[in-house]
């Protein structure tokens, strides 16, 4: 059986040789949870995108700048819940982390910005 983290050390390897930097693979898809894996090399950034309904990045190895509404450092061990609103994510460092994400929550879209208060 694979590691999460022997999976890491296969994706960041991947990320490395990759024009834009970066590689994700799926290792859980259960109706609407996701968990994938995603491997920055440093300095590379994902575009400012949507978020899903629920999300959360733990960092495996390395460290990370998500941007959006606030701007907050992630360092290796460490688990952190993403908002609603729209974020980026740049590696400070190569990086490796597991992005879990519920894509659909009854009554809201997935990727959709949260209702207005």
């Amino acid at each position: 059986m694979t590691t999460v983290y022997d999976a890491a050390d296969r994706i960041l390897a991947r990320a490395a040789d990759a024009p834009h930097g970066r590689h994700a693979e799926i290792l859980v898809h259960e109706g609407p949870l996701r968990q994938s894996l995603l491997a920055l090399t440093a300095g590379t950034e994902l575009e400012e995108h949507n978020s899903p309904p629920a999300a959360s990045l733990y960092l495996l190895r390395g460290a990370v700048q998500v941007t959006g509404e606030t701007t907050v450092d992630i360092g290796a061990g460490e688990l952190h819940a993403l908002t609603h609103h729209r974020h980026a994510v740049t590696a400070l460092e190569d990086s490796v982390f597991l992005l879990t994400t519920v894509t659909g929550i009854e009554g809201q879209g997935s990727h959709s910005d949260p209702p207005s208060a």
